[in-house]
């Protein structure tokens, strides 16, 4: 019989890098979060010393969630990492993460993490490197959208 969290670690850019043996230290590390539509992962304004990562589901970064002037900035579907950032540096949600359907995600907790780096500095190491790796990507997309844009407004003359 395997285990869900190793099998959900599996699917994930987390465990690219990694064997069988490492990524079942890591799923030693994980938890399973279940959530229904309209459930709160985190919210706007918390911190939360977890990285999470879609397993399945959407989840929709959600600025306002539970106000009539909420909007939704964004959509983080299967293999998506929630706040890789905020992960590292313990920073404030700046939107709540909501579920927007039936939504499965692992999570990892920094402290737990780090009371791996010396017994296990590798899995570490390629975590980090995975988060590096998502990090870079999300910027690459970011500056090619900044500009998309800034050659449309300059083609408008200005007139957007």
């Amino acid at each position: 019989m395997t285990d869900p969290k190793t099998d959900a670690l599996r699917q994930t850019r987390l465990a690219a890098e990694l064997d069988d043996a490492e990524i079942a230290v890591l799923a030693g590390l994980a938890t399973l979060r279940d959530l229904k539509a309209g459930d709160v992962l985190v919210a706007e304004g918390s911190t939360d010393s977890h990285l999470y990562v879609v397993v399945h589901g959407v989840l929709g970064v959600v600025k306002g969630a539970g106000t009539p002037d909420a909007v939704t900035l964004h959509t983080l579907a299967a293999g998506d990492f929630v706040d890789e950032l905020g992960f590292m540096d313990d920073t404030r949600y700046f939107a709540s993460k909501v579920a927007l359907s039936d939504t499965r995600v692992i999570g990892i907790e920094r402290a737990k993490l780090e009371g791996i780096l010396e017994s296990h500095p590798r899995v570490v190491y390629r975590v980090m490197r995975a988060i590096v790796r998502v990090a870079h990507q999300i910027q690459r997309r970011l500056a090619m959208q900044q500009s998309e844009l800034s050659n449309y407004i300059y083609k408008q003359h200005g007139r957007y």
